[in-house]
């Protein structure tokens, strides 16, 4: 059992990590117009924000977790984020980063917290709901419930998000260097969400309610293993994928 929550730890920091810098890269291009002090102020109700929305959205979740309905809604809506910001982040790139950066400076202060907030509530929900997919089919410990879920399910949820947010807040700046250097993991990140909604859809065609495949089989060990099998692969074709073309940027850096 301990092997299995620390594994989902794990995975949760390295997915919060990614996320994480993708979305304070966001933030800091949301804010980047106002003068140094105002930044600050709203980079700081941005990061307040994302604390309280991400514990609202957890505790929220947590009593609604084991409802198909929700589930089948929070797997379409991972499969969206996913297929969207891939497609944002490869056919519709330049023209998107335009329409963002002329949209972005018209707000004055107030304007840009307000949509700072806004980012930080879809955010959560992206953070939230991707990682209550991963712990769902924790064991159960002999934690008391918080909310309506098992406590030990939701400290390791609130661990990750709370790493998360620690790592937007202080260490951002090393993950967006990563994924300048590492460009594919920006897109395995998203691509891992993408198939963290194929678990929860699993886990909801499995619900007894539904029964389209086997409840035994959406929880089962071979499930499991073909799952990390698959997300590992992902996480390994976003490493090695932009190999070669980070090694000509360090050529050209290197001749220059």
């Amino acid at each position: 059992m301990l092997f299995e929550y620390g594994w989902v730890l794990v995975l949760l920091v390295a997915l919060e990590g990614l996320l994480a810098a993708d979305n304070a890269l966001v933030l800091a291009i949301m804010v980047k117009h106002l003068p140094e002090k105002e930044r600050k102020k709203a980079l700081f109700y941005g990061l307040a924000g994302a604390f309280v929305f991400r514990f609202a959205s957890l505790f929220i979740i947590s009593f609604l977790v084991d409802v198909w309905q929700v589930q089948a809604i929070g797997a379409l809506y991972l499969l969206f984020i996913a297929i969207n910001h891939i497609l944002r982040k490869t056919i519709l790139k330049k023209k998107d980063v335009d329409h963002v950066e002329k949209e972005k400076k018209k707000a004055g202060f107030w304007g840009t917290v307000i949509k700072v907030e806004l980012a930080d509530i879809a955010f959560a929900i992206d953070s939230i709901l991707a990682a209550v997919a991963l712990a769902m089919t924790l064991p159960n410990t002999n934690l008391p419930q918080i909310g309506g879920m098992d406590g030990g399910k939701f400290l390791v949820i609130f661990a990750g998000g709370l790493i998360g947010l620690i790592i937007m807040r202080f260490a951002a700046n090393l993950f967006v260097k990563l994924l300048n250097a590492k460009p594919g993991l920006e897109i395995a990140a998203f691509a891992i969400v993408g198939w963290v909604g194929v678990k929860l859809a699993v886990l909801t065609l499995g619900h007894p309610d539904i029964g389209v495949i086997s409840y035994e089989f959406a929880h089962s060990k071979e499930w499991k293993l073909t799952f990390y099998t698959v997300l590992i692969g992902i996480a390994a074709a976003g490493w090695f994928l932009n190999k070669e073309e980070a090694e000509k940027r360090e050529k050209t850096e290197n001749a220059s």
